[in-house]
């Protein structure tokens, strides 16, 4: 375990619940304060930062060879001056933010003297899980920072010296600020396996595979904000605009396949003209993308020459991460609706079609955290939202669902003021 000297995972924790609490105790000009702080910092150390990545890379490589990483992950991997500059970015757009602690959410008199009011307070301690992205710990932290909470930070092994440097970064600024310890950085999956089933843990985050989640799911009393497999759909309907069809399809299976918003199984209507059906399926083709058909578009690919793969039953429940697109015709806006439920991860789906009526009730029958009528899946991004980052995306339906930002990091509590006040005489005020 990186950061701080520690005897026990119980003193790891105790620490950061007292830097939690000492953060959570500063007004946010300090918060903020710590967020430039990261910025700057991260602005100054772009050359370390590519070189450890480049050993990452060089190791990954090794792994994607012996099809121990997929080209997705890797490519997740990789970072360059660009991406280095977005990532700076998080910290940055965060300050921007409102203060998420303390903010009050509920009030009310319950008799001359006694007042009950509601306000929003950190988690606490999250351990959040994730694989070879390593602009992830920034944004997480950023949150973090930002919300009062603390962390205990595992990332991929594939991605082990980037995920170093940037938490040496981060931990160097709260050092300056008399916080170490707020964020820990996790080496081993023994550390995460003995640490998931300690007490003082409030949340785990887990943000990488199905397997990882579910495996943590099942392995742990804490409670799991889980972000599933990213099983995105686009139903395209038969009232569709032909050119919103087309740019949409395309941008949500291409414009960056590797992440969870990207389209993975396209529905046509099987009414949609066949003209639209081919331009739709050349236009991926095009793009590199394998297409997986159904039986009822074989006799077109065959006829214009596209090449494909038949559909299997297991690729309605796949997610690619890769130039991959499951396509399947459905006689109805009910039956796309129908096998979205059924197959989905309830992540982000899309329905194109200019008919508003049919769009509203695809808008509310489909249930999922995010539902668009007209857009890219690849909409579906914390950052994109106006988050300034993201924690991951939630599949779940409590607490948090969607992009989770800010919000997704805080809880409340109650608190009430009286004046001597004792239930024995207490008469409820009436309204």
């Amino acid at each position: 375990m990186s950061g701080v000297k520690m005897n026990s995972f119980e003193t790891t924790i105790q620490i950061a619940k007292e830097k939690s609490l000492e953060l959570c105790s500063k007004k946010l000009k300090y918060r903020n304060t710590i967020l430039k702080d990261i910025f700057l910092k991260l602005g100054q150390s772009k050359e370390e930062i590519i070189q450890a990545n480049q050993k990452d890379r060089k190791f990954a490589q090794s792994l994607v060879k012996n099809k121990k990483l997929s080209l997705a992950l890797y490519q997740r991997l990789c970072l360059d001056f660009s991406k280095i500059e977005q990532m700076r970015q998080y910290p940055k757009k965060i300050i921007k933010l409102q203060d998420p602690i303390k903010k009050l959410q509920y009030k009310r008199k319950l008799a001359q003297g006694l007042f009950l009011k509601r306000y929003s307070v950190p988690i606490g301690i999250l351990l959040v899980i994730f694989e070879s992205r390593p602009e992830v710990l920034v944004q997480i932290s950023s949150l973090a920072i930002k919300s009062g909470n603390a962390l205990l930070l595992k990332g991929g092994s594939e991605a082990q010296y980037t995920n170093r440097v940037l938490f040496e970064i981060i931990n160097e600024v709260l050092k300056t600020h008399q916080l170490e310890g707020l964020i820990s950085l996790l080496t081993t999956r023994l550390e995460v396996h003995n640490l998931i089933k300690k007490k003082g843990i409030d949340l785990i985050i887990p943000r990488g595979s199905q397997s990882l989640v579910r495996n943590i799911s099942k392995n742990t009393n804490i409670p799991v904000l889980g972000h599933a497999d990213g099983i995105c759909h686009i139903y395209v309907d038969q009232k569709a605009d032909p050119q919103k069809a087309l740019s949409i399809v395309v941008d949500g299976k291409t414009q960056y396949p590797a992440v969870c918003n990207a389209t993975e199984t396209l529905l046509l209507h099987h009414k949609l003209k066949e003209s639209l059906q081919l331009k739709i399926l050349k236009a991926l083709v095009q793009k590199g993308v394998e297409l997986r058909l159904t039986k009822n578009f074989i006799s077109l690919a065959k006829k214009n020459s596209l090449p494909y793969k038949l559909a299997s039953e297991r690729d309605w429940s796949s997610e690619y991460n890769d130039l991959v697109i499951a396509v399947k015709d459905v006689t109805s806006p009910q039956e796309a609706i129908s096998h979205i439920n059924h197959y989905g991860s309830q992540h982000t789906d899309c329905i194109i079609t200019e008919d508003k009526e049919i769009a509203e009730n695809f808008l509310w029958m489909v249930d999922s955290a995010g539902v668009y009528h007209n857009a890219s899946t690849r909409f579906a991004d914390g950052g994109v939202y106006g988050f300034g980052a993201e924690v991951g995306v939630s599949t779940n339906k409590f607490h948090a669902r969607g992009p989770v930002g800010l919000e997704g990091l805080m809880t409340y509590k109650y608190i009430l003021k009286g004046n001597g006040h004792i239930k024995a005489t207490y008469k409820e005020r009436k309204n």
